[in-house]
């Protein structure tokens, strides 16, 4: 699961466990029931600046990025250290997903928080994410994602390297940007305070990345393989480029993200199985080897 939307790759799925699952949806789908937003625009609504210390604290989410919104980001404000409860990425830290399509196709999805950063065009230093999916035990995808934690605690998502990957050689790269190069922008995966109404950019690249969030509700409930957790919180997840993908994700605190629901476009289920700690070294390979 790489935490900016992903599409997921196949049809309308009931999954396993049926009554469970089909549960949660209920639940997720009651909690959307009065929005009528359709998620964020890539328009900017007031063509404002906004700032890594204007976005904390908003109750409604008004000051956080939406569309093309330009952001004036200190560098001297921001960490490589992730600490928001609602995705905490500790290096080391490793999560392991399952993702069912509609034709019953398993991919295997690795999320590691590796112990490297990277210095970004916009001078900001980014911890080093892992994304890996596979299927039948092949690589089929393999992402470097970069996250940094403003001073309030929101968690911006500043970029990815990522290829598609078909018989061990890269095939594309398609997707691929950096905050800061050729007009690409950095945006918000979790807000420092999630509260219902929020409505924020993930991402933007134009014509390429063009990602959006809002959140539903804060206490929501989810249980996965590795346990059963109340107070989620929900997120609705959508594409200005793709205006057909929707996306349901519910984030447990101090465990990050545990199930997702592509309800459109593309839909499918995303579950947690596993959280572990990683391996030394674990996804510092070259993009195609990701050394896990």
């Amino acid at each position: 699961m790489i935490p900016q939307t992903r599409n997921l790759r196949h049809g309308p799925h009931v999954p396993r466990p049926f009554v469970v699952v089909l549960i949660v949806a209920a639940l997720t789908l009651a909690a959307c029931g009065n929005d009528s937003s359709g998620g964020s625009s890539s328009g900017s609504s007031s063509g404002s600046v906004a700032t890594s210390t204007s976005i904390a604290g908003t109750a409604a989410g008004s000051d956080l990025p939406q569309g093309d919104d330009p952001v004036d980001l200190d560098p001297a404000t921001f960490t490589a250290d992730i600490t928001n409860p609602y995705w905490p990425m500790e290096p080391g830290t490793r999560w392991s997903y399952t993702e069912t399509g509609a034709d019953g196709t398993e991919l295997e999805i690795v999320v590691t928080v590796t112990d490297e950063t990277k210095e970004l065009a916009n001078g900001i230093t980014a911890r080093v994410v892992r994304d890996t999916v596979t299927e039948d035990g092949e690589l089929i995808e393999d992402t470097l994602d970069w996250y940094a934690q403003d001073d309030a605690g929101n968690v911006w998502y500043m970029g990815e390297d990522t290829a598609e990957i078909e018989n061990g050689e890269i095939t594309t790269k398609a997707g691929s940007f950096e905050a800061g190069v050729d007009g690409a922008l950095p945006g918000i995966i979790m807000p420092a305070d999630p509260q219902p109404g929020m409505k924020y950019r993930q991402e933007y690249f134009e014509g390429e990345a063009e990602d959006n969030g809002e959140i539903l509700s804060v206490d929501e409930m989810a249980e996965v393989s590795t346990g059963f957790y109340d107070d989620a919180v929900l997120t609705k997840d959508t594409i200005t480029l793709e205006p057909d993908v929707l996306e349901y994700k519910l984030y447990a605190r101090d465990v990050g993200p545990v199930l997702v629901f592509g309800v459109s476009g593309g839909s499918g289920v995303e579950r947690l199985v596993k959280i572990d700690q990683a391996p030394a070294g674990a996804g510092t390979g070259p993009l195609g080897t990701p050394n896990e």
